[in-house]
């Protein structure tokens, strides 16, 4: 009986260390942490933080010196447009590009703990957020449209305001802001209306009575157009014309395509043309579609 009490504490040591043994091979699997704090400079970690302060004020200085700029001098909005996108994308770049080097010791070993961790955050962390930006990236190099420019997108239409590392933000005419990931903005057709430039083409239609006489209604068109202060004088004024069945019945359709001197008074001046077109129809008698009713003449 005495030996069995002595043999218990040899039995419960085997039991404990069968036990520990998974645990301590498990914990070999798991990455010191340690490791990785040793690449890191602390004394330059805290050195980047006026650096990214003094980064954030840049672009804030560059974003305010850029609104003042286009409104002095509105006609090189989009020249100052583009300068300070480009700008603000160097100086993110530049800033990370310091504050990393600043912040962590680049050797073989580190690139290769650092870069597993990055693997690792990236591939389920920030998947979409990289995405993004490199998809900002592309847009600056591939250029399926600028800031300044108006833009139909996804249902959308407005003004480009800001290409930023994540997102694109597009002001539509009726003053919302619209937020558009930089990874969807290649997934949908976009179509920009004047694309870097401050003139825009403005497409207006006008229907008249097939009984109407549709040339003078396209020399009062055109003559709307140009008469109109927001007008562009130095692109021509074309008015096409066609047939087309409209409710049921023959109406004559009349397209002016005239330019916009500055995209951002688009519609003030397809109103002005309208009204001038309304009132000019009214002193010359043309009339809108209606429907004619014709008699039968009797054959003798």
């Amino acid at each position: 009986m005495k030996r069995r009490f002595e043999r218990l504490p040899l039995a419960l040591l085997t039991f404990a260390a069968v036990l520990v043994q998974p645990v301590a091979a498990r914990a070999q699997d798991i990455p010191d942490l340690g490791k990785i704090a040793e690449f890191v400079r602390w004394g330059g970690l805290l050195a980047s933080l006026p650096l990214v302060i003094g980064a954030m004020f840049l672009i804030r200085l560059i974003e305010g010196s850029g609104e003042r700029l286009s409104l002095r001098f509105s006609n090189r909005r989009p020249t100052i447009q583009k300068i300070q996108t480009t700008a603000r994308f160097l100086l993110y770049i530049v800033t990370f590009t310091l504050v990393a080097s600043l912040s962590i010791r680049l050797d073989a070993t580190a690139v290769t703990v650092i870069g597993g961790a990055l693997a690792f955050a990236v591939g389920f962390a920030l998947r979409d957020l990289v995405a993004a930006f490199i998809a900002g990236i592309t847009i600056m190099f591939d250029r399926p449209f600028q800031v300044g420019d108006r833009v139909s997108y996804g249902g959308e239409y407005g003004d480009i305001i800001k290409i930023g590392l994540r997102s694109v933000r597009m002001n539509t005419l009726d003053h919302n802001i619209i937020t558009i990931p930089n990874n969807k903005v290649f997934t949908d057709v976009t179509s920009s209306g004047n694309y870097g430039e401050l003139e825009m083409q403005v497409a207006m239609d006008f229907y008249i009575g097939i009984d109407q006489d549709a040339q003078l209604a396209a020399d009062l068109i055109r003559e709307a157009c140009l008469t109109s202060p927001y007008v562009f004088l130095d692109q021509p004024i074309p008015v096409l014309a066609k047939q087309v069945i409209l409710q049921d019945y023959v109406a004559f359709h009349l397209k002016a395509r005239p330019y916009v001197f500055d995209c951002k008074y688009e519609k003030p001046f397809e109103t002005d043309v309208h009204y001038r077109v309304l009132e000019a129809f009214r002193e010359h008698d043309i009339g809108p579609p209606a429907v004619l009713h014709r008699g039968l003449e009797k054959k003798p």
